[in-house]
């Protein structure tokens, strides 16, 4: 099965801030199952974001357009033709990037409340 033919929609990644706000490299990136049709699932990071910059996405990441980012990193073109799924990184002492295996990719946080209890519904038509 080919690593690079399934999760292929949108024109968007989130951005770490920090590789404009600090004109820092990108070196960690992911590819998650995409949110919605304007993302590609790709999220890039420089890999010195902290827990607490990682916990405020809406106010520390960007939507870029990949097609941008490759033409300021060329070394992204081949990555960003993976799948949902895949890991890369490079260290500062290295220009190749490396496959990463031991990530957890985080899932966005879905707040639901199952309940079998029949008298939280209401039959009320609107």
């Amino acid at each position: 099965m080919s690593e690079t033919n399934q999760t292929k929609n949108g024109f968007l990644a989130l951005v770490s801030k920090l590789c404009f706000d600090e004109n820092l490299p990108i070196r960690f990136l992911y590819k998650t199952v995409p949110g919605h049709l304007n993302d590609t699932g790709w999220r890039m990071y420089t890999g010195y974001e902290d827990d607490e910059y990682l916990a405020n996405e809406l106010a520390n990441m960007l939507p870029v357009p990949v097609e941008k980012l490759c033409e300021m990193d060329s070394s992204l073109t081949p990555l960003v033709e993976y799948n949902a799924g895949t890991v890369w990184e490079r260290t500062p002492e290295q220009q190749d990037w490396q496959r990463v295996y031991d990530f957890k990719i985080p899932s966005d946080n879905v707040d639901v409340d199952i309940t079998n209890d029949t008298a939280k519904f209401t039959t009320e038509v609107l």
